[in-house]
């Protein structure tokens, strides 16, 4: 089975700089669009960033993409008022085929849209697109789109919660329409753990297809973010699905439960 970012934290979701594990939230906004309301600094200036990141596991809605094996992950992001685009790369592994060959060892991920923001509620609204080079897939292209609709409220400057939805018209392997459903949350601490700037986070999601042949999934996570160095974090994060192992297509170890180790750094 594909992809997607997601992966993660929700904290990385929200800044969609990386996929630690798959909370895909917004990041900033304005109002009906109105760029003339934004901040001179917002509106004029282009913004570029960049991460890295080391994970024991890379998860996707709850399925491990490496067959438990760690991934090595990177972005490239730039911003320019509420417009921003991206591209996510990490190796994965979906195995091999009957001739001893990989089926797939990298995924890339293309992704841009807008994120403004309503009375209070910032909204991210744009498109992903999963690649997934030099795979062996004759059985059905695995690269694919979604369209991604989400909207977050932080209360009380402490507590984020979101929710967010993922369409796609034909979904990886050309199985026909498949939508992902999130709900997620976050809870920033405001003192410091010595040097650290702690923050915990959960998801719950849904993805469901119209294949028939398909398994139709809930999947969770929840875990603990540390915030060190003013551009480095920690995060330890438990995963769970309800696929059963003869339902799991990345094999029968892929969909149990698991503890997923990152460490990320942005620039």
């Amino acid at each position: 089975m594909a992809r997607r970012m997601e992966a993660g934290t929700l904290t990385a979701a929200i800044l969609g700089a990386t996929l630690i594990g798959g909370l895909a939230l917004p990041a900033q906004a304005q109002d009906s669009l109105d760029l003339s309301a934004l901040p001179a600094q917002k509106r004029d200036s282009l913004d570029l960033s960049a991460t890295a990141a080391f994970t024991t596991d890379y998860v996707f809605r709850g399925i491990s993409q490496t067959q438990d094996g760690p991934a090595v992950q990177a972005s490239l992001d730039a911003s320019y008022g509420i417009f921003y685009l991206g591209a996510w790369g990490s190796n994965i592994d979906f195995g091999g085929n009957d001739f001893g060959a990989d089926i797939a060892n990298i995924e890339i991920d293309y992704y841009g849209g807008i994120a403004p923001m309503w009375q209070g509620f910032s909204f991210d609204i744009g498109g992903i697109y999963y690649t997934y080079p030099g795979a062996y897939d004759p059985g059905g292209d695995f690269n694919y789109f979604e369209l991604k609709t989400g909207a977050t409220y932080t209360f009380f400057d402490a507590l984020t919660l979101g929710v967010t939805n993922y369409w796609s018209p034909e979904y990886s392997g050309e199985i026909g329409n498949a939508d992902a459903l999130e709900l997620a949350g976050e809870y920033a601490f405001t003192n410091k753990w010595w040097i650290f700037t702690p923050s915990v986070s959960a998801l719950v999601g849904w993805q469901w297809f119209d294949d028939t042949a398909s398994v139709d999934y809930t999947y969770w996570n929840v875990g603990l973010t540390l915030g060190f160095l003013d551009n480095w974090s920690a995060d330890v994060r438990y995963w769970d699905s309800d696929i059963t192992d003869a339902s799991c297509i990345n094999g029968p170890n892929s969909c149990d439960e698991r503890v997923v180790g990152t460490i990320s750094a942005s620039f």
